[in-house]
């Protein structure tokens, strides 16, 4: 089964924070994709990742519209970056396209 990961933050810390964990998780799910998502909200770290959940993932989204703490603990990783308000908008299209590389991927392997 396909893994991800995500850690979604935005500038004010709040709505869209978790406005984009919830768009990342219903479009992964959607695909039939284990997913995890930590939060980086006003109120701290919220479902943080694991060195497990980090070592079993295929791929990670990380939103770009504020830095992401600890970040160095996805070096090796495939790292996708988005804004904040396509993760909320258009989750699906992102899966679609992390879909596609890992297809692409798989098949030169």
């Amino acid at each position: 089964m396909t893994k991800i990961i995500a850690v979604t933050a935005c500038p004010s810390g709040v709505a869209h924070t978790y406005m984009a964990a919830e768009a990342i998780e219903r479009a992964a799910k959607a695909k039939g994709w284990d997913c995890k998502v930590e939060t980086q909200g006003s109120i701290g770290l919220e479902n943080e990742l694991t060195v497990e959940d980090v070592a079993a993932a295929d791929m990670v989204i990380l939103t770009k519209d504020i830095g992401i703490k600890f970040e160095e603990r996805f070096k090796g990783k495939v790292v996708v970056r988005v804004a904040i308000s396509d993760a909320v908008k258009r989750a699906d299209a992102i899966m679609e396209k992390i879909s596609a590389h890992l297809a692409s991927a798989t098949a030169t392997d």
